[in-house]
């Protein structure tokens, strides 16, 4: 953990969140995110620094738009929330019990779940309780991660479900699709943790369910709408890939001693770190940049500008890379397609495939 320290510098660590996890896990290959990830680096203030701020980010006014919305929702004890799930899923009863996890100190949450989730799991089926500011724990690259999902509603029946409260509105029964499908990988991620955690008391992990409760305004109103999502999928797509993910220990190996991403503040809150150091400190460590970076990860302008410098064919997508195989620059592929470059060993395949698609190109245009 102290080269993790060394490499953030003395500055507090920045907790890793559901929706960070999320985008990890969709570049499992980008040892540069998971290092920064795993030492607790602020990415979005390193981004800033080297003057490659990312292109997107929540509003003030989206913010308190949200927190208000998420209090509406939860306000008397979930009152407003049992009311959703009575429509929703045909709870048959009055009320549920309420617990505010949150109540008890940031210290002892992640305890005080477990043992509020292993005593729920224990007792009679026909227990019903809402679990608001729970704190679980999930592993990722070997580094202990701690979320806190929305609610965890202890449904009748004996199952859990995961309830993920957004602030997007709900038009005639339709909401964006690329929000929707955020949300749900952003909820697949609790419902991981929350089954690993299952799984560790020795419970049943099937017994957290795979549909979780989205609860958003409907038609521009604070009126809060409750829908059923199936994140089975994106289940599959975080396990395999978290499973991709390099060790944390085994990326430390590689560094060079003395290498930080240090942004330790002077007295008017500015970095002392000159940008074109801590710009030289973060090309020490590679990257794998897509273009599906531009809407999840803090350091994506930065890569993108890296990956321009040097013609890389990570530009093109994960799908024109992967089919290139080991043809890593645009040059390198241009020159196997137009025959002005032997191929190395290995190219043969790919090389006589850029080649044919060249013949083809020339006769369609031609």
């Amino acid at each position: 953990m102290s080269r993790l320290d060394d490499l953030r510098g003395p500055v507090p660590a920045r907790a890793h969140d559901a929706r960070a996890i999320a985008a990890l896990a969709a570049n499992p290959g980008c040892a540069r995110r998971s290092l920064l990830d795993a030492a607790g680096v602020d990415k979005d203030a390193a981004a800033r620094h080297v003057g490659f701020p990312a292109p997107f980010g929540q509003s003030q006014f989206a913010i308190t738009r949200g927190n208000v919305f998420e209090s509406l929702v939860k306000e008397n004890g979930c009152a407003e929330l049992l009311r959703l799930l009575r429509e929703l899923m045909g709870l048959p009863i009055a009320q549920v019990g309420y617990q505010d996890v949150e109540n008890v100190g940031a210290h002892l949450r992640a305890s005080h779940t477990r043992a509020l989730i292993d005593r729920a799991a224990r007792e009679s089926e026909d227990s019903a309780v809402f679990y608001d500011h729970p704190l679980l724990s999930l592993r990722i690259a070997g580094q202990t991660s701690y979320l806190e999902p929305d609610v965890v509603a202890f449904q009748l029946g004996g199952r859990f479900h995961v309830v993920e409260i957004k602030s997007f509105s709900v038009i005639d029964g339709q909401a964006e699709p690329e929000k929707v499908a955020a949300a749900a990988r952003q909820a697949a991620v609790y419902v991981l943790a929350l089954r690993a955690l299952m799984e560790e008391l020795g419970h049943d992990p099937e017994r957290v369910s795979h549909d979780v409760v989205l609860v958003c305004p409907e038609n521009f109103a604070n009126r809060p709408v409750a829908s059923l999502v199936d994140v089975r999928r994106q289940l599959a797509v975080l396990r395999r890939q978290l499973a991709r993910m390099t060790r944390v220990d085994r990326l430390l190996e590689d560094l060079p001693e003395g290498l930080t991403f240090s942004l330790e503040p002077d007295a008017d809150g500015v970095p002392t770190r000159s940008a074109g150091e801590l710009a030289e400190a973060l090309r020490r460590v590679p990257a794998r940049y897509a273009p599906d970076c531009l809407a999840a990860c803090d350091m994506c302008m930065f890569c993108r500008d890296e990956a321009r410098g040097c013609g890389s064919t990570d530009l093109l997508g994960r799908q024109v890379r992967d089919q290139l195989g080991g043809v890593s620059g645009m040059d390198e592929a241009l020159g196997l397609a137009e025959g002005t470059r032997e191929p190395e060993e290995g190219q043969e395949e790919i090389a006589r495939l850029l080649r044919l698609a060249d013949r083809l190109r020339r006769e369609c245009v031609a």
